[in-house]
């Protein structure tokens, strides 16, 4: 059973200094609560490193900014604040998550005299998906809901409010027996898994949907990157569920997921190939300061 994560021993930075584990805590009038006015980001540490921090601290400003706060921490102090939770927690390989919200000073929509706050946490988070079943693919099912087009909703900020959906579609495939489940765009298009962007490999060609309605993750960038390293083309493009037939490999990418191969989506079938496995390979050479 999964230890509860407001009980737990160890050290979680909030608002500039660090608390004891159960006593970080917020009011229950928190807009973020109310109103889904907070946005986050998930990064691992390996080795005592946190890979690629700086742009996931950028990120979670730029979240903020789209949101209409602004964090008044910057890069360099979220930076400085996520080593110091690791450091405190004696943790050389976890899983960081800092969340900024908008907190209590104002009930309504309209949140124009909340403060803004930050939270980082750490914790030991073996792989996203059980290891057996992600070296020989993982299953996926449809989801019932599609990732929203970008004039509906902040498409490009990693907000807890657009995660909604993706719960609801992991529990109802979970329920069918599946381990996550694709997402398609608002026009029916393939976009992504619930907390993965997705991939897939025809005759060496490795081809992603457009991140054009979901976040353009930094291990999905870091992936394209290992492959054209390789001499591997990569072709971002619209991709349409009966394209799914014609393709040989899948994976997924994501800082909790890594890199995950996928040997099922619906009535879709794959298998993990050569350079799925040598990207995951280099993946896990990179983070480790091997590659």
């Amino acid at each position: 059973m999964v230890q509860p994560y407001n009980d737990r021993d160890g050290f979680i930075w909030m608002d500039g200094a660090l608390r004891p584990w159960r006593e970080a805590e917020v009011h229950i009038l928190t807009h973020a609560l109310h109103y889904g006015s907070s946005v986050f980001e998930g990064q691992r540490a390996y080795n005592g490193k946190i890979f690629k921090l700086t742009e996931h601290s950028e990120r979670l400003h730029k979240s903020a900014e789209i949101l209409g706060f602004k964090l008044p921490w910057s890069v360099a102090e979220i930076d400085a604040a996520c080593e110091e939770v690791l450091e405190a927690n004696g943790l050389t390989d976890a899983y960081v998550r800092p969340v900024a919200w908008r907190g209590s000073e104002q009930m309504g929509v309209s949140a124009q005299a909340t403060k803004p706050h930050l939270a980082i946490a750490a914790w030991e988070w073996g792989k996203y998906f059980d290891e057996k079943k992600a070296n020989e693919g993982i299953r996926l099912d449809i989801a019932p809901y599609r990732r929203p087009a970008p004039h509906t909703a902040p498409v490009h900020a990693k907000a807890a409010g657009l995660y909604m959906i993706c719960t609801i579609s992991k529990h109802e495939a979970e329920a069918k027996g599946y381990d996550d489940a694709m997402m398609f765009d608002w026009e029916g298009r393939v976009a992504e898994a619930t907390g993965a962007n997705i991939f897939f490999i025809k005759d060496g060609v490795i081809h992603t949907p457009i991140a054009d309605v979901f976040l353009n993750g930094i291990t999905r960038r870091t992936v394209i990157e290992l492959a054209k390293k390789r001499g591997i083309e990569v072709i971002e493009r619209r991709i349409w569920p009966e394209e799914l037939a014609q393709f040989e490999q899948c994976f997924l990418t994501g800082s909790a997921a890594e890199v995950t191969f996928v040997k099922e989506i619906g009535p879709w079938q794959f298998a993990p190939g050569d350079i799925s496995r040598q990207l995951r390979a280099d993946y896990d050479d990179l983070v480790n300061g091997r590659g």
